[in-house]
């Protein structure tokens, strides 16, 4: 996988899976790659009613530039630690 200058992915490809560490509640919105395949978010929405993990999906796709809807939970609605997919 190629990087941007700001170190975000320059390529992806479809049906790749992304780890990711949600910290729900934080002060501003912010994303941190922590290797080709895994980031670290923090959002300002709360962790109820699945409101961090819409909040993370929008975040994680502004990053990668795709629509959000292309990125499915796949792992972890309830946990901090999620993994996705990109269809």
């Amino acid at each position: 996988m190629a990087y941007g200058a700001a170190g975000t992915a320059a390529l992806w490809h479809p049906f790749m899976f992304y780890k990711l560490k949600v910290h729900a509640g934080a002060k501003r919105d912010k994303l941190l790659r922590k290797g080709p395949d895994s980031f670290e978010l923090w959002i300002k929405a709360p962790a109820e009613r699945g409101l961090a993990n819409a909040a993370a999906v929008r975040l994680l796709a502004a990053e990668i530039k795709i629509e959000p809807k292309r990125i499915l939970l796949i792992k972890g609605a309830q946990s901090p630690a999620k993994i996705v997919k990109v269809i």
